[in-house]
């Protein structure tokens, strides 16, 4: 097996980081840079695996192995014997596993970064998430809120070189559909504490005393989704909700959305607000992350403070009341999208990063 790039990721199931690795492998000229991917996780959610797969992009599983220190052993071999010139982790928890493979190989470590920087390191552990947030020297942010959370930090444990790129999205599988006469509103992120789907119960609750009823479709799976249940039966507008639970065909379900719902307390560079934009529809998404450099308020969306429920109730309704002005301002986001989050951006921008740490391939 050859490999020139290789990749190290948590798990490969349908989320955002994963879809972004899928975007970065599919998009480069593969028979020229061989990419492989290695897995350390042992999830049976494979979504992106299969992909990959079909790309001719070797996955190697290092969760079969048992323990922390068996995968590291099983990477290090890998490592080893196919001789990358860069490897670069992808999840934050894979990055001192990855930094540790490239001083036995010689190769260019790169280390990622891809939501709040502090939350990562504490989700991750004390010890383990601070060595995890120094090596590799040189990590990438995808927000540009998470690389300013990691300047604030006073510790030593934070990487000494940080770059930031950008999410991108399939501008062609993400297109622009004609706006729906009567559609629902969509909401779509796992069912976690961070994403905070109580901030849109009780907002639709607001809306729903206020006599405006929507349909509100949410799209995840999560811990939470009966405690989410419960609470939109307390507010009495269980009516209006359909748990949907993960789903691959978020194209299709933005087609029938009259604009997207985001109402996450942390955030890195969110991909439902990039895609939502890019399939013309209007975003109402709190301030979390880099959702204010992606979001034009009052142009391709509206901006709320995260612990202002009424505002997000509040411009849920001008966009229910207007639709001249939420079909306005999805065109907008499509206009926005093709100009700034399109994926041969994410590669070249990835690239320049491997460049700038000294790789020097072609």
């Amino acid at each position: 097996m050859e490999c020139r790039l290789l990749y190290l990721v948590g798990q490969l199931g349908l989320g955002g980081l994963e879809r972004q690795l899928f975007y970065l492998v599919g998009s480069m000229d593969r028979q020229r840079y061989k990419p492989v991917v290695a897995v350390w996780g042992n999830s049976p959610d494979d979504h992106y695996a299969q992909e990959l797969r079909a790309l001719d992009v070797p996955v190697v599983r290092l969760g079969e192995n048992p323990t922390r220190a068996a995968k590291l052993r099983a990477l290090l071999d890998l490592a080893y014997k196919v001789r990358p010139e860069v490897i670069h982790s992808y999840t934050f928890y894979t990055n001192m596993a990855a930094w540790l493979a490239a001083q036995r190989t010689k190769a260019i470590p790169i280390g990622s970064v891809r939501n709040n920087f502090i939350r990562d390191r504490q989700a991750t552990g004390k010890l383990f998430g601070r060595l995890c947030g120094r090596w590799p020297a040189a990590q990438i942010f995808n927000s540009t809120a998470a690389e300013i959370n990691a300047k604030q930090t006073t510790t030593l444990f934070r990487p000494r070189r940080m770059y930031v790129v950008k999410n991108g999205v399939d501008l062609e599988r993400f297109f622009p559909w004609s706006h729906p006469e009567a559609g629902y509103i969509l909401a779509v992120g796992n069912l976690y504490a961070r994403k905070r789907w109580d901030r849109l119960i009780r907002a639709v609750a607001l809306l729903a005393s206020k006599g405006k009823c929507p349909e509100v479709l949410l799209v995840g799976s999560g811990p939470l989704q009966e405690e989410l249940e419960t609470m939109a039966k307390d507010l009495q507008v269980s009516h209006l909700f359909r748990f949907l639970g993960a789903r691959p065909d978020i194209p299709d379900l933005l087609a029938g959305a009259i604009f997207l719902v985001h109402t996450a307390e942390d955030e890195g560079c969110p991909n439902v607000v990039m895609e939502a934009m890019a399939c013309n529809r209007a975003v109402v998404a709190t301030d979390a992350g880099d959702v204010p450099y992606l979001i034009d308020h009052g142009k391709t969306g509206f901006v709320v403070p995260r612990e202002d429920e009424a505002a997000l109730a509040r411009n849920m309704a001008a966009l229910l009341d207007d639709p001249e002005l939420c079909r306005g301002m999805g065109d907008a986001g499509r206009k926005k999208a093709e100009q700034a989050f399109g994926i041969d951006r994410l590669r070249s921008e990835t690239f320049c990063v491997y460049h700038a740490e000294g790789w020097e391939g072609r």
